[in-house]
Parts: structure tokens; sequence; C-alpha cells
């Protein structure tokens, strides 16, 4: 039975959105290219940039098998791997619903 999981990708600074420099542009783009990937493959329901006041973040949904799966998909992260202070932070779900399993569709 799968497991669903909300992750909070947080930037090193509050302003990373709008100042990255190039080097920090490249990494968002390997980032997003990384996740991609795993979203064709299935297990990222979703996942992109939220705009919130204190400072934008990214979000994550998986589903997976094991929050162990997360963590090691979560590892991969080229932004993970940059050594730049990036937070991840990976909460279970408790239930979801989706696309694919919600009772009826509307319309």
């Amino acid at each position: 039975m799968p497991a669903y999981f909300f992750t909070k990708l947080i930037p090193p600074r509050p302003s990373f959105a709008f100042d990255m420099n190039e080097s920090e542009r490249a990494l968002m783009e390997k980032h997003g290219a990384y996740w991609s990937k795993i979203a064709a493959a299935g297990p990222a329901i979703v996942f992109g940039p939220v705009a919130d006041s204190h400072g934008p973040f990214g979000l994550l949904v998986l589903e997976v098998e094991s929050e162990a799966e997360a963590q090691r998909l979560i590892a991969g992260d080229p932004v993970k791997q940059s050594g730049l202070n990036f937070t991840f932070e990976t909460y279970p779900m408790l239930s979801a619903v989706t696309r694919t399993s919600a009772p009826e569709r509307l319309g």
C-alpha cells in the first residue's frame, strides 16, 4: 500500500527565488529536471515553488512505499547534494485523495 509524504524545501535564504546567481539558477534547473524525471516515473505527484510572504519555498508530494524510499529520492536531489544549506522537512500524510483515488469526478 503506498504511503504519501509532503516535503517542504526551504532555500538557503528567504530571497533566494529573487536573487539567485547564475550557478544557483543552474542548480535549480538540475533540481527541476531531477524531479520532473521522478514525476514522469510516478513517485512525485506534484512539485513546485510556493509563494509565501515570508519567502518562497518548494513543495513536493511523493507517493512511495516507505519513508526510506522518500528519503532516498530526496537524497538524490542536486540541491540536497549541493552543500548550499537547503533544508528539507518531510512529513508523512495521514491520508491522501488523489485524482485516481477520488470516488467521483466533477463535471
